[in-house]
């Protein structure tokens, strides 16, 4: 576990600085900054406001996952399923919230939205080439490697 420094700035007074549950979660929670309840009809994709911007370091990428608890009570989880923060981005962090139920769901404020977890990443060089190393596995798809 590495313990980095991130800075976050709060672009709103309301905004609620990311927390961690516990001393070993790798998420931490994300918060939604609302003027009253959002409903989420079915089927329907909300931008929350978080009122937060950071300065993630170089080398590493915020990715917003959904709170797992939000997912499977509500169906409420990021519309992109992943989000990437990029490291030279400073704009606002939002939350896309797509509803997959099939009734209206409610955000309130101060509610916990959406889980960030800051990790680092490759930057991968490609080089074109006429052959790939061989592998037990080759070119078997989806469900290849269940398969005896």
């Amino acid at each position: 576990m590495i313990n980095q420094e991130v800075k976050i700035k709060k672009l709103n007074n309301r905004a609620v600085i990311p927390t961690y549950g516990s001393d070993f979660s790798a998420g931490c929670d994300l918060y939604a900054v609302t003027d009253g309840d959002i409903e989420i009809t079915s089927g329907e994709t909300v931008m929350i406001h978080t009122y937060l911007s950071m300065e993630i370091p170089i080398g590493y990428a915020g990715l917003i996952y959904a709170r797992s608890g939000l997912a499977s009570k509500k169906g409420l989880a990021p519309a992109n399923k992943v989000g990437v923060v990029d490291a030279d981005y400073r704009g606002e962090i939002m939350v896309a919230l797509h509803n997959h139920s099939n009734a209206v769901q409610t955000i309130s404020d101060g509610e916990r939205i959406a889980q960030l977890v800051i990790a680092p990443f490759l930057k991968a060089s490609f080089v074109e080439t006429d052959e790939l190393s061989d592998t037990a596995r080759g070119a078997g798809g989806f469900g290849s490697t269940g398969q005896r």
